[in-house]
Order: structure tokens, then C-alpha cells, then sequence
């Protein structure tokens, strides 16, 4: 029980950008958007503050910056943190456990594994307390996590306790041999009972924040399965209950195909509405997958989430359709 997470400073690679002679009045904080995509705009800001952004030769007053056109560009980018994720006495919903893996109904609002700004309180540091094992295979800050639900989705989410399952489990999703069934709020009243979005997904051009359907090629396959359960009003707002069958695994999927098709979700700020909602109304419903050990197929239904039932969703709601 007293096993615990390191990670251990390190000195990171400088990396060189030359600004083309064309690119005058650019901000420099969007120039760093466009050389280092996988980073937020509000990271690559923090960078520029740290005096990890060098102008030639020179450290910047401010994110903001003009470009003239024609400097040479140095970054390095800090070295991680030092952090100990320890083990830590937090509730665990459990829905099935064996020596090989576990399957949690994740709370909303738990982040799954430590990151920036959230070192404690997450899955992880909760697992490390309940388990004596688990799978490395992740990565030292992530043991045993296989997939991911976003900090405030609720529902199914499985962990490996070995480095076996961790392999056959991960290649299941890889596959797309696992059943992932959603059921979401969203905003306003759908014209069809039912539908697939088709649309790929990928880092939003411009709030490199968030993601977007991308249709000049550069995002990445998705597919969404949806159908309408009922509709009911919270706060005066008309709201759909719908129920999604993932078909791939994009980051924000669920989020941005409902917002793609006009229809954000209740609570999400970044894509739809908060609307009187404390956090975007979606619950990881239902998950099933071959056991890594036997073959045999097993699923699994999370319950219905008290947010849910209190925005009129029935706790009588029949098992998935799809």
C-alpha cells in the first residue's frame, strides 16, 4: 500500500524556429502555436513569462509580442516537475475486480491520473491505495490506466493490474473491439430519432485548446452512433437524452460530434452550455471487451449518476439499445 510515483527532473531539448521574412505583426505566442501544435497557446504563454523563449537571443516582454519578420526563435521547454504521486485513501467505486484488472465507475470530477495542476485526488493515487499491483506498462505516472474519460465524465473505466492485460486490452481499443456506450445531455431537440456522425476529428486550428471537425484532411477518422432516448426540460432549457456508441476513441468526440451536429452538451463549457449544469452532463454508460485471460466477452452498465436523475433522466432506463 505504500507504493508511490517519481518523476524526476530532466533537462529538455532546445528546440530552433527561424520566422519567415513574410510573417510581420504575427504574435509570437501564435507563431509558437503554429511550430508546437501538441501545446496549448496558454502553456506556450507561461513558457514565454518562464524565459523559456529566447528572440534573438533575447528573452520577450510579453506573449504578445509583434514579430518583425526574419528572427531566429529558441525554446526550451521546461523540464518536468519533480512530483510524488502518493498513495492516497479515496472512495473507489467498484464495479468488477480480478487478479488481471478492475472496472471503476469513475466519479465526475476525478481526474484520472496526475498531470499539471493535479497531482493528488486522481484515479491513480486512489489505485495505488487499493492495489498492490498494477500494470506498468502505461508509463510510470499512469500504471495501469488503459484509456482515459475526461476529468468531469462519470462511468466505466477499466485499469490492467498486469502488464499482459494492459497489452491485449490496449490492442482491443486499438482494434475497436470494445463497446462504448455513452449517454449524454444535450442541448435542444434533434430533427431524426436517430443517426451516425461521420466526421473527422482533429486540434482545432486556431484554440488549440480545444478540438474540431476538420474537413481538409487533416483530422484523424470518428464515428458516432446516436439515438434519441427522450427529451426533458432543465432550467427552462429544452434538453435531449441521448445515447452514443463510440465507434473510435478521439479526444472530446462525443463533445464535439453533438456540437458538430448543433446540439452541444448541457454543461460543457467548451462546447456547449453550462445552462445551470455543474459539469458537462456525460456518463461513460456502458463498457464491454473480451477478458484478456479467458476470451470470454464480459460488460459492464455504470449507474445512472445522481446529476442525471436529478435533471429527470429515470432511473427505470432500460439497458442499451445498440
Amino acid at each position: 500500500m505504500g507504493r508511490y510515483l517519481e518523476r524526476v527532473s530532466g533537462v529538455a531539448p532546445s528546440r530552433e524556429f527561424q520566422v519567415p521574412a513574410t510573417d510581420t505583426r504575427v504574435r509570437l505566442d501564435q507563431f509558437l502555436c503554429t511550430q508546437i501544435p501538441e501545446k496549448s497557446r496558454s502553456q506556450l504563454q507561461d513558457w514565454v513569462r518562464e524565459g523559456c523563449v529566447l528572440v534573438d537571443g533575447e528573452i520577450p516582454s510579453k506573449p504578445g509580442e509583434r514579430l518583425r519578420g526574419g528572427e531566429t526563435i529558441l525554446v526550451r521547454e521546461p523540464a518536468p516537475v519533480p512530483m510524488v504521486a502518493q498513495a492516497e485513501d479515496l472512495p473507489l467505486e467498484l464495479l468488477y475486480e480480478d487478479e488481471e484488472l478492475l472496472v471503476l465507475n469513475k466519479a465526475a470530477g476525478m481526474v484520472v491520473h496526475p498531470a499539471v495542476g493535479n497531482w493528488s485526488g486522481t484515479v491513480v493515487n486512489a489505485l495505488l491505495h487499493h492495489c498492490e499491483d498494477l500494470s506498468e506498462t502505461g508509463g510510470q505516472e499512469r500504471p495501469g490506466i488503459v484509456h482515459r474519460l475526461d476529468k468531469e465524465t462519470s462511468g466505466c473505466l477499466v485499469v490492467a493490474k498486469t502488464d499482459f492485460s494492459h497489452r491485449v486490452l490496449s490492442a482491443q481499443f486499438a482494434d475497436r473491439k470494445v463497446r462504448k456506450i455513452y449517454l449524454a445531455l444535450a442541448l435542444g431537440a434533434f430533427r431524426g430519432a436517430s443517426g451516425t456522425v461521420d466526421a473527422p476529428i482533429g486540434r482545432h486550428p486556431v484554440h488549440r485548446q480545444k478540438m474540431a471537425v476538420l474537413t481538409d484532411g487533416k483530422g484523424r477518422e470518428a464515428r458516432t452512433d446516436w439515438r434519441i432516448l427522450g427529451e426533458l426540460e432543465f432550467k427552462g432549457a429544452q434538453v435531449s437524452l441521448v445515447q452514443c456508441r463510440l465507434h473510435s476513441g478521439r479526444t472530446h468526440q462525443i463533445r464535439v460530434h453533438m456540437a458538430h451536429l448543433g446540439h452541444g452538451l448541457l454543461g460543457d463549457a467548451v462546447y456547449g452550455k453550462r445552462a445551470g449544469a455543474d459539469r458537462q452532463m456525460l456518463h461513460a454508460w456502458q463498457l464491454g471487451f473480451s477478458h484478456p485471460r479467458t476470451g470470454d466477452w464480459i460488460q459492464f452498465t455504470s449507474p445512472l449518476p445522481a446529476d442525471f436523475r436529478a435533471a429527470g433522466v429515470p432511473v427505470s432506463l432500460t439497458e442499451p439499445t445498440n
